[in-house]
């Protein structure tokens, strides 16, 4: 196995199919590292099975016992620099993250959105497509920045809309793009292979 040069931690609420998509492409060799730590807001989160099939540490943070974004923030900053983790991948995380996070991990924590962003920001953006009638839509891994999806995009792919198509539907369509390109941008971070240029950012081939 290769020496891995950072470690990342996943974050996520709910069902985590997008964690179960990095997590099955290490076993299919896309991804060269596992995540060294899966974190969640949802004692309940069906991720976390996911994460435990695998053997990957998991964390849940309680909402209550910190509350508010700052509480929540701090405490977790303090338990990723305790096991070493420079990287976050946001999976279905449906918490906004604080500045404080964002900072320290600057140019280090992606996020995975199902649309062509800047088009359809934040919460049902695949009804958002929908019902503007939109003819093609997809999803965007891009840079966390404070904002709401408004950091630099790294990679997208795109679907088409088709007549009759639901919000449920096109979410179906996404998510199988979702699942090919995010273990895509993860490798490309843990090799160092994004570049920042001109407002930018391009994944390079090794020895670029």
């Amino acid at each position: 196995m290769p020496t891995q040069p950072h470690k990342y931690a996943v974050f996520v609420s709910g069902r985590g199919s997008n964690l179960k998509a990095i997590l099955d492409a290490h076993a299919e060799g896309r991804l060269s590292h596992l995540p060294s730590l899966v974190i969640t807001d949802n004692a309940q989160a069906y991720a976390l099975e996911y994460a435990r099939q695998y053997g990957v540490e998991t964390l849940f943070i309680d909402p209550k016992a910190h509350k508010g974004r700052k509480a929540f923030a701090a405490y977790t900053l303090e338990e990723l620099r305790r096991r070493g983790i420079d990287t976050i991948c946001l999976a279905g995380f449906m918490r906004i993250v604080d500045g404080l996070l964002v900072e320290a991990f600057r140019n280090r924590i992606i996020n995975i959105h199902p649309s062509l962003l800047p088009l359809f920001p934040g919460l049902d953006a695949q009804k958002q497509a929908v019902d503007v009638g939109a003819k093609e839509s997809g999803c965007s891994v891009h840079f966390v920045d404070e904002g709401v999806d408004t950091g630099l995009v790294i990679l997208q792919a795109k679907v088409a809309l088709e007549e009759g198509e639901t919000a449920e539907t096109l979410s179906k369509k996404i998510l199988a793009h979702e699942h090919r390109i995010y273990p895509i941008v993860i490798q490309a971070l843990l090799e160092d292979r994004i570049r920042l240029a001109d407002g930018r950012a391009v994944i390079v081939e090794k020895g670029e």
